[in-house]
């Protein structure tokens, strides 16, 4: 996907023009982009691609409205593949697949305990364990040059290695599924992509039937649901997809939070405390999935005051919604009334061992570097262009 700047629309024309959603400025600061909109409506127009219309969900109450009403806004929007090109660079996130994601009713209920029921399964005590050991392996690499970037160098390796162990995963196998998918959600080559993930996991369905093991997969796999293999490799995909880069990025923004706001930076030796707050602040104000919930109302539908047009997609802005100004009352502090991990039966189902691993990938770094800095002005930091996502490019530090 091109990061050429679109002209902007924000707050401007006809109220049926639809805002751009790709793009540097939208990737730089999209709360603008929300709050300038909204007295358009709480469901606006916009454009998520050159040409790819949908509309989005900016309040709080019709976010829950549309996240709890899968009869009037289903998850499967294969009518809504038909009108856009192969090459559509949001396509490989948005198009259906046979996973619980993209599915309702009875489907959805037999594919989510497929997925469900295997993470309840996943000792706790072990995954902090191994994110524990993993982190501080890495963050010994990284002591001997006092400088990093925790993007690239630390969150994204850290969640690559706990997603590798959690799957029973080979490394290399690994990094070819998580690559795929990064660059599925940045929509940056989308197409060749997608054919890397299928092949990726096609493979990793493949050794799982042939070694099963102690592990989420080869629970997948022996689970009363008896998934099919192309069931097994959209399931995965979407545990790795929903979960190494929401996973990352959580960590990477929760550290820029916590190291650049005065409200938290002057507390890092509160220890524990001052990350869970910051956690809470980052799911409130900048959730790692900003913009998705993605549902194809079927027919012609009025909502909110907006005429939702059939198969026409609607997302929801997760980021926008938590920031609602008819909700924002009193401190976020231990408030978990957000959207960030969803509503209603698509709610994420891995939320507790996500705040897990960020809690303790975050806590693991500060008390190995209490005196650690951003290297570079918080105004020079740059976020990853995309409709979807809240992900810095890098997170550069000094310590």
């Amino acid at each position: 996907m091109t990061t050429e700047t679109p002209p902007t629309t924000a707050g401007q024309g006809s109220p049926h023009e639809p805002v751009p959603m790709y793009g540097t400025d939208f990737a730089a600061d999209p709360r603008q982009v929300y709050d300038e909109n909204r007295p358009r409506g709480t469901a606006v127009p916009v454009e998520l691609a050159p040409g790819v219309e949908a509309t989005l969900i900016l309040g709080y109450d019709a976010a829950l409205e549309v996240l709890r009403d899968p009869g009037s806004f289903p998850k499967d929007g294969r009518a809504w593949e038909k009108t856009v090109a192969d090459d559509c660079p949001v396509k490989p996130v948005m198009a259906y697949r046979p996973s619980c994601l993209y599915a309702d009713g009875e489907r959805h209920a037999r594919l989510r305990s497929a997925l469900q029921d295997p993470l309840g399964r996943i000792d706790v005590i072990d995954l902090r364990r191994h994110v524990e050991e993993t982190a501080d392996s890495l963050i010994e690499s990284l002591a001997v040059r006092g400088e990093a970037d925790l993007v690239g160098e630390y969150a994204r390796v850290l969640v690559a290695s706990v997603f590798t162990r959690l799957f029973g995963c080979p490394p290399e196998l690994a990094e070819r599924v998580i690559l795929a998918l990064s660059r599925i959600i940045d929509v940056e080559q989308a197409a060749e992509a997608n054919m890397m993930l299928t092949e990726a996991l096609a493979d990793l369905v493949l050794l799982k039937r042939r070694e099963p093991g102690p592990d989420v997969a080869s629970w997948m796999m022996a689970h009363p649901a008896r998934l099919t293999d192309q069931e097994m490799m959209d399931s995965i995909a979407l545990f790795f997809g929903f979960g190494t880069e929401p996973q990352h990025s959580l960590i990477a923004n929760g550290l820029r939070l916590l190291l650049t706001d005065d409200r938290f930076a002057g507390d890092l030796s509160g220890g524990n405390l001052a990350i869970e707050d910051a956690l809470d602040e980052i799911l409130w104000t900048d959730p790692p999935l900003a913009n998705l919930g993605f549902s194809f109302p079927v027919r012609d539908t009025d909502f909110a005051g907006t005429r939702l047009p059939a198969d026409r997609p609607v997302l929801v802005s997760f980021a926008a919604a938590n920031t609602d100004p008819s909700r924002a009352a009193g401190s976020r502090v231990g408030n978990r009334a957000h959207l960030a991990w969803g509503a209603g039966p698509h709610t994420c189902p891995a939320k507790r061992p996500a705040r897990l691993i960020a809690t303790v990938a975050i806590e693991r770094l500060l008390d190995r570097f209490p005196d650690m800095e951003v290297a570079i002005d918080p105004a020079e930091l740059r976020w990853r262009p995309g409709p979807f996502h809240r992900s810095l490019t890098a997170l550069p530090v000094r310590f």
